[in-house]
């Protein structure tokens, strides 16, 4: 996740396009990184509730469990980041 680019006072014109276009960059970014993470977010679900077959142990779904708290947060910085950033296209 990367800061969306501010135009400074006197950036001139090729720098403010610079910027918009860094930041819709970082928008696609950060935008597929947020769909990565949900998507692990919902296997690590899965495996948490035992319908996995071959990772269906307590300690399997332990850590599907936690797989899934920590990329629920994963999800939630790149979907604020790619918000930041599709704003200051």
């Amino acid at each position: 996740m990367s800061a969306p680019n501010v135009n400074k006072p006197n950036e001139g014109i090729v720098g403010q396009a610079m910027n918009s276009i860094g930041n819709a960059a970082n928008y696609v970014s950060d935008t597929l990184q947020g769909k990565g993470a949900e998507a692990s977010k919902e296997a690590n679900k899965e495996q948490a509730k035992g319908n996995v077959p071959g990772n269906d142990s307590i300690g399997d779904r332990v850590s599907g469990a936690l797989g899934a708290a920590s990329d629920k947060v994963d999800q939630h910085k790149y979907e604020t980041g790619a918000k930041a950033n599709k704003e200051s296209i």
